[in-house]
């Protein structure tokens, strides 16, 4: 299953560290992670699913697949700047909603708009979107193999 991670992409250390066990946790059940492969939430969940053998797909904003960060295994470039965002939930069959700004309120509603299954782990809550909430990256995982799976 592809689970696309979003979020910001200037974290703390907190929130980083997070990141990191969401893909370590996505890599281990053999998930790909599919993100917007550059920095913060970005690297730390492709850093977590890398170490743990997972593969990792960065949908960039930029006309180059040289800004992936290094833990991207397929780099996409796109060129289309922050138009790139309805890309990364159309891509994968959930989504995980980390702690982040606009750019993952934007993630979020084309979640929606797909119908893709979407769990918040620190992220800002929209009462009007159907949106779970999980307490652990365990939790947020086995949310999205179980939705995907009905």
């Amino acid at each position: 299953m592809r689970v696309s991670v979003i979020g910001g992409g200037e974290i703390t250390d907190a929130e980083s560290k997070l990141a990191e066990r969401v893909g370590r946790e996505l890599g281990t059940r053999g998930h790909d992670v599919v993100c917007g492969g550059l920095g913060g939430t970005m690297w730390a969940v492709c850093r977590g699913a890398s170490e743990a053998g997972g593969r990792t797909i960065g949908i960039l904003p930029t006309n180059s697949v040289a800004d992936a960060n290094p833990h991207v295994d397929v780099p996409i470039a796109t060129g289309m700047g922050h138009a790139r965002n309805a890309l990364v939930p159309l891509n994968g069959d959930a989504v995980i909603a980390l702690a982040g700004s606009t750019g993952t309120l934007s993630e979020i509603g084309f979640a929606h708009v797909y119908e893709r299954p979407i769990v918040g782990l620190g992220a800002a809550e929209v009462p009007s979107l159907d949106m779970e909430t999980a307490s652990t990256p365990q939790a947020a995982v086995e949310f999205v193999e179980s939705a995907v799976s009905e």
